[in-house]
């Protein structure tokens, strides 16, 4: 099997609990961590791109995603991304990239909450990315989705079929 790449963007994933101000903020990714936690056995390499929330991403930012994806490597790709605007990254990916397997994926609930959907999601993202076809797909709650048919419920806190 082909080895993975793994670029991390932020989102609710990797913030950390400020318990003095009740404020959330990025310090650095959990990633390992939660890899080695899940006994991955992948063939897979980690990059930071950015920490930053999904409603604050950049066009600029978008570009370094796009960008890094296109110079990989690796033909498959899973992108750790904050839940709110994970769609319209998708999107511009799938615009961009027609050669590789990208799976993007996120969680509701921080890591270090403890009890977080992240790990789930990301040992989901990285089987679906190791299986699926050429294309852009969003991983979330043990589905995959193609990206141009899938949407956050803001409800219900699910992700969903258009």
């Amino acid at each position: 099997m082909s080895s993975v790449r793994i670029f991390v963007t932020g989102g609710t994933f990797d913030k950390e609990y400020n318990e003095l101000n009740g404020e959330l903020f990025f310090k650095d990714t959990h990633i390992q961590e939660i890899l080695k936690l899940g006994r991955c056995k992948v063939d897979l390499s980690v990059r930071t791109l950015m920490l930053v929330d999904s409603l604050e991403m950049t066009d600029i930012d978008r570009e370094t995603i796009v960008s890094s994806c296109k110079l990989a490597t690796e033909e498959r790709i899973v992108i750790t991304h904050g839940t709110d605007t994970m769609t319209t990254t998708a999107k511009i990916l799938a615009e961009n990239i027609t050669n590789k397997t990208i799976v993007i994926t996120g969680a509701m609930i921080p890591y270090k909450f403890g009890s977080s959907d992240g790990l789930f999601n990301l040992g989901s993202a990285l089987a679906f990315a190791q299986t699926l076809p050429y294309g852009v797909y969003v991983a979330m709650n043990g589905r995959y989705f193609n990206w141009n048919n899938v949407k956050k419920n803001r409800q219900t806190g699910f992700f969903e079929e258009i």
